[in-house]
C-alpha cells in the first residue's frame, strides 16, 4: 500500500494551472475589450487561493510537523516570507492592469507576465522543500493514523462546494490510476448516484482523460452526459 503524501496530488494540480496561467498571460491579446481584467483577474484569484492553500497546510499539516521535526518546519516558514512578497508584488501588478492607458498596456501585461513568474519561481521552490523535506520528515516521525487523521480533518472542514472545486482543480493533472483511485473512493462515498456524481467530477477532464476514467472504473461513458 503507497504511503500517505498530503501534499503530491494537490501540488501536482497546482503547477499544472500556474504553467498554463503564466502561458496564457503571456499569449493573451491584452487589446481586447476586457481582457485587461480578465487576466488581472485571474493572478488575484491565482494569489489569493495559493494563499488560502498554505493557510490550510498551517492548521492542519503543519502543526504536526513543528511538533515532530521543528527544523523542517523553520525552513517552511522562512520560504513562505518570500512567498508572501512575490505575492503582492504580482497583485499589486495585476490591480494596477485594468487601468492602464492603452499606448502603456504591453509593458504592463509584460511586467505582470515577470511578477507571475516570479510567484512561480518561488511557489516551485516552496512545493520542492514541502515534498523532498516535509513529507519525508513526516514520514519518518509521524504514524501512517496521523497523517490519515489529517486528512480526514481537512475533508471534514471543506463544504460540498469546495471539495468539489478542490477535485476540478487537482483532476485533471494527475496520472489516469491516481484519478480513477480518488473518484472511486468519492462514487463510493455516494451510492446510488454514481451517474451524476462521475459527470460533475469529472467536468474540467479533457475527452481523452474522461474516457481514460471512465474505462479505468469500468463504467458506460454515455453517464457523462446524464447529469
Amino acid at each position: 500500500m503507497p504511503k500517505i503524501d498530503l501534499y503530491r496530488n494537490v501540488h501536482m494540480g497546482q503547477r499544472a494551472r500556474l504553467f498554463s496561467l503564466a502561458t496564457e498571460l503571456g499569449a493573451s491579446d491584452i487589446t481586447r475589450s476586457g481582457a485587461a481584467t480578465e487576466q488581472a483577474d485571474r493572478c488575484l484569484a491565482m494569489t489569493r487561493e495559493l494563499r488560502e492553500h498554505a493557510d490550510h497546510e498551517d492548521t492542519f499539516i503543519h502543526q504536526l510537523l513543528r511538533e515532530r521535526a521543528p527544523e523542517a518546519a523553520d525552513a517552511l516558514d522562512a520560504e513562505h516570507i518570500r512567498l508572501d512578497a512575490a505575492f503582492a508584488a504580482l497583485d499589486e501588478r495585476a490591480r494596477a492592469l485594468p487601468a492602464t492607458s492603452a499606448e502603456a498596456l504591453p509593458e504592463a501585461q509584460h511586467a505582470l507576465y515577470l511578477a507571475l513568474n516570479e510567484v512561480i519561481s518561488a511557489y516551485l521552490a516552496h512545493l520542492h522543500l514541502e515534498e523532498t523535506v516535509a513529507m519525508p520528515a513526516l514520514w519518518q516521525y509521524a504514524s501512517e493514523q496521523e497523517l490519515a487523521a489529517v486528512f480526514t480533518a481537512f475533508r471534514a472542514s471543506r463544504t460540498q462546494e469546495e471539495a468539489l472545486t478542490d477535485l476540478h482543480r487537482m483532476l485533471p493533472a494527475l496520472p489516469p490510476a491516481s484519478r480513477a483511485a480518488i473518484v472511486r473512493g468519492v462514487v463510493d462515498a455516494v451510492p446510488g448516484r454514481a451517474d451524476g456524481t462521475l459527470a460533475t467530477v469529472s467536468s474540467t477532464l479533457d475527452p481523452d482523460q474522461r474516457h481514460r476514467l471512465y474505462e479505468d472504473l469500468g463504467v458506460p461513458e454515455a453517464w457523462a452526459f446524464l447529469a
